[in-house]
């Protein structure tokens, strides 16, 4: 079993920067690639930023690609979503997730564990 607890959320102005971080317990970090989604009202989850485990290969959405980071620290058991130059439409809940099996990180349902979310807004 794995927890996840988000934090670093809050408002933000359009074009600021904001780091989320997702501490993660229960089982070795190493063990798991780990993933960040958001959900906007009314909108699916989508994917947003992923790390694989071992090799620790970064994926990116598109919309995000050059202005947002992905990073862990195995130490801490922690993973980071450093979020740069945000836009209105980025307002969301923004989820941490944890993954055993290391494939289909571009998609929710490869992903085992997920955190209760924080809230990122963004205003214009």
């Amino acid at each position: 079993q794995v927890q996840l607890v988000e934090s670093g959320g809050g408002l933000v102005q359009a074009g600021g920067s904001l780091r989320l971080s997702c501490a993660a317990s229960g089982r070795t970090f190493s063990s798991y690639a780990m993933g960040w989604f958001r959900q906007a009202p009314g909108k699916e989850r989508e994917f947003v930023a992923a790390v694989s485990r071992i090799i620790a290969i970064t994926y990116y959405a598109d919309s995000v690609k050059g202005r947002f980071s992905i990073s862990g620290d195995n130490a801490k058991n922690t993973v980071y979503l450093q979020m740069n130059g945000l836009k209105a439409e980025e307002t969301a809940v923004y989820y941490c997730a944890a993954s055993l099996s290391n494939s289909n990180l571009l998609q929710s349902v490869g992903y085992n564990y997920w955190g209760q979310g924080t809230q990122v807004t963004v205003s214009s």
